[in-house]
């Protein structure tokens, strides 16, 4: 598993992981730096992870997609 993004808190960690699960990639969470949360995917999946996650998002205001 290879570090995909990093969240502040729970609920946006569990928000990321409901995104990649809309786009079908498994993610773990690991706790990180200073109370962050380290989402981890495969390294196969990591590139598709990263785009999900970004077009899933809004700067400063992480949202599920519809």
């Amino acid at each position: 598993m290879v570090h995909a993004a990093v969240a502040g808190d729970v609920r946006e960690a569990e928000e990321m992981q409901e995104i990649l699960r809309g786009a079908g990639i498994a993610s773990e969470l690991e706790a990180g730096d200073d109370d962050s949360l380290v989402v981890l995917v495969s390294e196969y999946d990591l590139e598709a992870a990263q785009d999900a996650i970004e077009s899933g998002t809004e700067p400063d205001d992480l949202v599920a997609e519809p």
